[in-house]
């Protein structure tokens, strides 16, 4: 036979749900885009280091293209699709000792989005669509 819960028990019981309750309710009235664009504003976006080639942009069939390429598939494979980049992003280390190459590619339907591809010497290492708006 089950025992009912004392009456103190029963009230905690209640104030623990209530406050649940209250806190989905904040949580779901919150106004999360002010945050967000105060993060974009705090953001600085990084310059492209040398050449920046105005005209270069990919269209979606390169970029269909490009999405079939293996990660650790050849820097010369990328290329062959991409072509020619928007511009270089400064180099950096992903892994220890092994410096990283950027690309940037300007997607033609929407030039405020970047490809940003990533090449550890001679290997496609992956990549990072960025939004500049």
């Amino acid at each position: 036979m089950k025992k009912r819960p004392e009456p103190h028990q029963q009230l905690g019981m209640r104030l623990f749900l209530m406050g649940g309750a209250l806190a989905v309710i904040a949580g779901l009235t919150m106004d999360v885009r002010e945050s967000i664009s105060f993060e974009r504003a705090n953001r600085r976006p990084e310059n492209c280091a040398g050449t920046v080639n105005a005209d270069a942009t990919i269209s979606r069939e390169q970029l269909a293209s490009f999405l079939t390429i293996p990660e650790r598939g050849t820097k010369t494979a990328v290329l062959d699709i991409l072509q020619m980049p928007y511009c270089q992003l400064p180099n950096l280390e992903i892994r220890a000792g092994v410096p990283a190459e950027r690309s940037v590619y300007r997607l033609a339907f929407d030039p405020q989005t970047w490809l940003v591809v990533l090449f550890e010497g001679e290997e496609y290492a992956g990549y990072q669509f960025r939004v500049m708006r």
